[in-house]
Parts: C-alpha cells; sequence; structure tokens
C-alpha cells in the first residue's frame, strides 16, 4: 500500500508537542497593526494549543505528524 499524504496547507500551520497535542500560531497579526493597541499585539505572541474538536481534524491531515 502507498504512503498518505500530509496536507501540504496543514504541513505549514500546525505543529506537534511532545505530548501529541497541535499546536498554532494566533491570528490577526500580519497587517493593519497600528490600529490594534500593543496590550492585543502582545497577547498574539507566540503559539496556543488546537481546541480539541479540531485537533481529530488535524490528526487526519497529518498522518505523520506533520514532518
Amino acid at each position: 500500500m502507498t504512503k498518505m499524504k500530509s496536507h501540504s496547507g496543514a504541513k505549514k500551520r500546525f505543529r506537534f508537542s511532545a505530548t501529541g497535542k497541535a499546536k498554532r500560531k494566533h491570528s490577526h497579526k500580519n497587517h493593519i497593526l497600528t490600529k490594534k493597541n500593543a496590550d492585543r499585539v502582545r497577547r498574539l505572541r507566540g503559539t496556543t494549543v488546537v481546541s480539541t474538536p479540531d485537533q481529530k481534524h488535524i490528526e487526519l491531515m497529518l498522518p505523520y505528524g506533520g514532518r
């Protein structure tokens, strides 16, 4: 049987933690930052864990862990 293909868009957007949870970046931090106050932009730094229902979909899109 052939290997399954990973979803190319998901490969670029998600990473997995050591415990297997999917991590993602925060949205709304690419442009038009002048009208967003500094506290809001600071909160959007770093990564966060994906919600539980979405976790299942990401695991299906990335059968080999996003490698």
